[in-house]
């Protein structure tokens, strides 16, 4: 059985509302620039010629390069599955594999690019924190369900715990290390699950 839940992490329109043909056309015109000629082609500027919008507009919708990046970057991921395995561990598993691997096929230098921009543009950075937050509780349900299996304890801190998996993640995309092993991704999900400290840890 797979678990299919709705991408929540969209964010929501700045300023004016958006009109829905406009941004079809922004959107479709800031994937073409990505898929052409990659992130050295992308700009605000290339985005508006080529939907023939106003720089005014993009920017009271995308208030940075980054939060526009992230649209299309959702747009990319497509919907957001979470499969269930019947056990959380398999869950958890599933989960890392999918991330990394849609980061080694095609999202992973997006993402770069997006991390990158937030350390030097505070838009950016409040975009990448509004998306880090929200996926953290959308991927939640892997936990939630584990609490309803009565595998994972109730009064869990989910999303920071799932924020420690994808933290993980993050670094490995960051350091160029996204070839992460199943073996690896089983350990760590173990090491998390199981604890790692021994039985005299409240021997002190």
């Amino acid at each position: 059985m797979t678990s299919i839940i709705p991408d929540i992490t969209k964010r929501t329109s700045i300023g004016a509302q958006r009109n829905p043909a406009s941004e079809e056309a922004i959107l479709t015109a800031a994937a073409e620039i990505l898929s052409e000629g990659g992130l050295s082609a992308f700009s605000i500027e290339a985005v508006a010629r080529r939907a023939k919008a106003g720089k005014p507009t993009i920017y009271r919708w995308w208030p940075s390069k980054a939060a526009l990046l992230l649209d299309v970057y959702h747009r990319q991921k497509g919907e957001t599955f979470y499969p269930d395995t019947g056990s959380t561990r398999g869950d958890l598993i599933a989960f890392l594999e999918t991330l990394l691997g849609f980061w080694t096929k095609s999202g992973g230098e997006v993402f770069r690019s997006i991390i990158a921009e937030a350390q030097s543009d505070p838009a950016a950075l409040e975009a990448l924190r509004d998306y880090a937050v929200t996926r953290c509780r959308a991927s939640g349900i892997i936990l939630e369900r584990g609490v309803a299996r009565g595998e994972i304890q109730a009064d869990l801190d989910i999303p920071l715990v799932m924020e420690l998996f994808s933290s993980f993640c993050w670094q490995r995309l960051l350091t160029g290390r996204l070839d992460a092993s199943r073996e690896q991704l089983s350990h760590l999900v173990d090491a998390v699950l199981t604890g790692f400290a021994t039985q005299n840890r409240h021997a002190q």
